[in-house]
């Protein structure tokens, strides 16, 4: 099984704002970007929150879709890279 078996239809609209929120985010300087994954992980976890019901796993989906939105743009990033 693939991660994107576990997530829940309702939630896949918060990848594409996560991946925005990281953006913005970034072009921030007095954040650094290690600390960019953690941010969208609160952020994740409340948007998921708020859209799927105040529930355990309602936050374990906004872990998921955080993952989900962060390795995309890593895989994007080093695909894109030439060597």
């Amino acid at each position: 099984m693939q991660t994107i078996d576990f997530i829940k239809d309702e939630g896949f609209i918060i990848i594409p704002v996560l991946y925005i929120l990281g953006m913005i985010i970034k072009g921030i300087d007095k954040i650094p970007d290690k600390y960019i994954p953690l941010i969208l992980l609160a952020f994740g976890c409340c948007f998921s929150m708020i859209l799927l019901g105040i529930s355990i796993s309602s936050f374990f989906q906004g872990i998921l879709l955080t993952g989900t939105a962060v390795y995309g743009n890593q895989v994007f990033k080093q695909m894109s890279k030439e060597e």
